[in-house]
């Protein structure tokens, strides 16, 4: 992988730095934005089933328009969505937007699975995952489990990156006001100051900013997480031609990507993440200045208009899974921990325990809890018994 999990990354649940850079294509290249979108899902239509991972949200629905409407061009075998749903879970309730859909694309073939507590972050899907590959980030990489063994033989197509191909960045209204395409206001002096000065300047007046605190680390270790923040904020790239190529350096982009493709490998599927590829940022990244969107529902609306509903295109609800996630194995496994395990320079686990103890702990502490029940499970495991369960990987 890009480099493995540092012990504050998963006492924090954040990874940070960046992996080496990549250049991206020439644009004569690439062609327009959905073009370059085509050309990165053609390949996983090409090795059938092909599945796309559709939770109704502007992303997943964009790669599927996108998939259906070119294999029907190009009298390929269509994309299938599919879909983890949670009815317990009322926050990842998707079903009206996914309907929606999957009717406006005229699409007949839809797997769909409904779980209760299956994939809760120590449930036994997560454990199968845990027990054979060890700790993966983000936490819930095991929620594409399902979807791949679906797929077998084949590939699977995933919205990832679509927040950040699409999304605004750090510095965009001041790039913005620079350019012209927005007004100036008078509160933007300080932010064009601030985003045209030296890198060392902006972590400076970053620094000084109330942090975000996650209160089950020690203040060291607090001080270390919010020290990583500010250095990769300051370092975002203010011109629009150069942050593609930045946030697809990114470490934590990098390693979810590997820690998907890990679990693809045993089933001979091959994942692709259309958003992330190289020729599609380099086609958002050559867009003329009058062309280049402010936000997220201006480039749902320019890049992909004919796609999808409008109402899906300037949608600005998310589905959450955090209740999911954290169901009765979770809960079961954070009443019964005493406190031991945890690096005490890193984690204070009095301030943990009451955060598990809660009603709605932090996402951030899912790794952390992972990584305890794993140690668990393989201390209590014969060395036999064990080798098998992980299959030789640590």
């Amino acid at each position: 992988m890009t480099g493995a999990l540092s012990p504050l990354e998963v006492a924090s649940g954040l990874v940070f730095g960046f992996a080496a850079p990549e250049e991206l294509p020439q644009a004569l290249e690439v062609g327009t934005p959905l073009e370059a979108l085509e050309r990165a899902i053609l390949p996983a239509l090409l090795r059938p089933p092909c599945l796309v991972s559709f939770s109704g949200g502007r992303d997943s629905s964009t790669i599927l328009a996108a998939a259906v409407r070119l294999a029907r061009r190009e009298g390929l075998e269509l994309p299938v969505p599919a879909t983890n749903r949670f009815p317990v879970a009322e926050g990842s309730q998707e079903t009206e937007w996914q309907e929606q859909v999957v009717i406006h694309l005229g699409l007949t073939d839809w797997v769909r699975f409904e779980f209760t507590d299956e994939l809760d972050n120590v449930g036994p899907v997560a454990a199968r995952v845990l027990l054979h590959h060890g700790l993966l980030w983000p936490f819930n990489a095991h929620f594409h489990a399902p979807l791949l063994d679906e797929a077998f033989g084949g590939s699977l197509l995933t919205g990832v990156g679509g927040d950040e191909a699409l999304g605004i960045p750090r510095w965009a209204r001041a790039a913005a006001v620079l350019s012209g395409r927005a007004q100036l206001r008078p509160r933007d002096i300080l932010a064009l100051g601030l985003a045209f000065s030296p890198p060392f300047v902006r972590r400076a007046v970053l620094s000084r900013r109330d942090p975000v605190l996650l209160p089950w680390l020690r203040p060291a270790a607090q001080r270390e997480v919010w020290s990583q923040w500010v250095a990769g904020t300051a370092g975002q790239p203010v011109r629009w031609e150069r942050r593609f190529a930045w946030w697809r350096g990114t470490r934590y982009l990098k390693v979810g990507m590997e820690s998907l493709a890990r679990l693809a490998c045993d089933l001979r599927v091959e994942v692709h993440h259309p958003f992330v590829d190289a020729c599609f940022s380099a086609a958002i990244a050559a867009l003329p200045a009058e062309d280049r969107f402010l936000n997220r529902t201006q480039a749902m609306r320019s890049l992909f208009g004919d796609l999808l509903p409008e109402e899906l295109l300037s949608r600005r609800t998310k589905s959450a899974f955090d209740e999911a996630f954290w169901s009765t194995h979770s809960r079961a496994f954070a009443a019964g921990w005493d406190g031991r395990g945890v690096d005490e320079e890193l984690i204070d686990p009095v301030a943990l325990k009451r955060l598990w103890d809660g009603p709605a702990p932090d996402a951030r502490t899912f790794l952390l809890l992972q990584s305890l029940w794993l140690v668990e499970q393989r201390a209590g495991l014969p060395a036999r018994e064990l080798e098998q369960a992980v299959g030789g990987v640590g």
